[in-house]
């Protein structure tokens, strides 16, 4: 079919030529894909037969065509229907099929709503959400304002019953803990963001907490972590995190058998603000030293090394290291392999580094169980992209009490007789 085009490349209804070829595309794919989904469907129960030998799934036209917002735009799509004259024996009810590409309720891809909670934070409101995008979607079907705080809704909802479900049955060997202050869209303007992300037993990261608090206070992280004990969350071997008291005087009251780990690049960053530029370059390196080093023998002969080099002319700078050298080397008591996992609090600043760009320039208040909602929002989408620690099978023995020496599994001695 012959389609005019204009000099800028856009037909005589307003669209880009490409955006149009790009939606044409993505239709005739999600059409070939519901009809091979129901193909298959039929096929599998093909020998489903009544008593007069009639077969029982079997094809039924068409639905009425409807509009999904997709991230190629807004797309016309017409789904197959199916005809299930199966009976559920436990119900006695007809069983249905539903597709698993495009669910009956579905009016929007699951990238849509990953976009709405980053304009939310970006400082829009509802109504702007439609003006927003659609002109990068060709349409604003679907994204009406109603829809958006529908939305908000459903995910303030989401993240309710995600802070109230039962942690009796997951096991965090690991936890990091971080107290976020993203400046938006929080009621108190000292408020901030409380985030526990945990290593289960078959080292998969996932995200354990997400509550408001006030300046990363012991009360607030007290209660946290109360909460978490309250729902049958057991006490993690190990708890990364980066100087604030609060967080681990609330930690030695609610699960005092955990052990402390202290974020190297926190206090790398404490470290060298205490130093003039012109000793920053070596000193960095000769952290880095201690934290890198071969094992914990090694980091502390490194500790007195970075003690003899600045100690005479910035101690309040040494004293940073010197005072924390427990807590700053315990990740050596644990395999080799989950160090570099375990000495910095990187999974959860590499995790809110985009939400904090998304939010750096906002400003106002707004609801706070909505802030809360779609930050929920936007780590519960990243937590589908993080990888399980460097030998994942390594952190259930370290759950079972197995020891560690340089990083390496201490096998069991064998009993001698005398």
């Amino acid at each position: 079919m012959l389609t005019v085009v204009n000099e800028d490349g856009s037909t005589p209804s307003g669209s880009l030529l490409l955006d149009e070829i790009v939606r044409e595309g993505a239709r005739r794919m999600l059409a070939a894909a519901l009809e091979a989904e129901v193909n298959a469907y039929i096929a599998e129960l093909a020998d489903e037969r009544d008593a007069n030998g009639r077969r029982l799934v079997v094809r039924n036209g068409y639905h009425q065509p409807r509009q999904v917002t997709t991230a190629a735009g807004v797309v016309e799509v017409k789904v197959p229907r199916v005809n299930d004259k199966r009976v559920d024996e436990a119900t006695g009810e007809r069983k249905r099929f539903s597709s698993a590409i495009l669910p009956p309720w579905c009016r929007k891809s699951p990238k849509i709503s990953e976009v709405l909670p980053l304009l939310y934070l970006h400082g829009l409101s509802s109504g702007d959400f439609v003006p927003a995008l659609e002109q990068f979607l060709g349409s604003s079907a679907g994204l009406s304002p109603a829809t958006v705080t529908r939305l908000t809704q459903q995910w303030q909802a989401d993240h309710a019953a995600f802070m109230d479900r039962d942690l009796a049955e997951v096991d965090y060997v690991y936890v990091w803990a971080d107290g976020i202050h993203l400046n938006v869209r929080l009621e108190e303007t000292k408020a901030c963001v409380l985030v526990l992300i945990g290593v289960r037993a078959d080292g998969s990261k996932e995200l354990v907490a997400l509550k408001d608090g006030y300046r990363e206070s012991g009360e607030s992280w007290a209660d946290l972590l109360r909460d978490c004990a309250r729902r049958g969350m057991r006490a993690p071997l190990l708890a990364v995190g980066d100087g604030a008291l609060g967080f681990w005087k609330a930690l030695a009251e609610v699960f005092p058998s955990t052990r402390e780990q202290r974020c190297w690049v926190h206090k790398t960053a404490n470290v060298l603000d205490s130093l003039p530029k012109s000793a920053q370059p070596g000193a960095k390196k000769a952290i880095q030293d201690i934290y890198s080093a071969e094992d914990k023998k090694h980091a502390e002969a490194a500790i007195k090394t970075f003690v003899q080099l600045y100690g005479a002319k910035f101690p309040k700078a040494v004293k940073k290291i010197t005072d924390d050298q427990a807590e700053l080397l315990t990740f050596y008591d644990f395999p080799a392999e989950h160090w570099i996992h375990l000495r910095t609090m990187n999974p959860i600043e590499s995790t809110f580094a985009t939400v904090r760009l998304r939010t750096k320039v906002t400003r106002g208040a707004g609801s706070r169980t909505a802030a809360l909602a779609m930050v929920f929002k936007l780590v519960e989408s990243a937590q589908q992209r993080w990888r399980a620690v460097n030998a994942p099978h390594l952190v259930a023995l370290v759950r079972a009490g197995a020891r560690f020496e340089r990083g390496r599994l201490v096998e069991r001695p064998e009993a001698v007789a005398a």
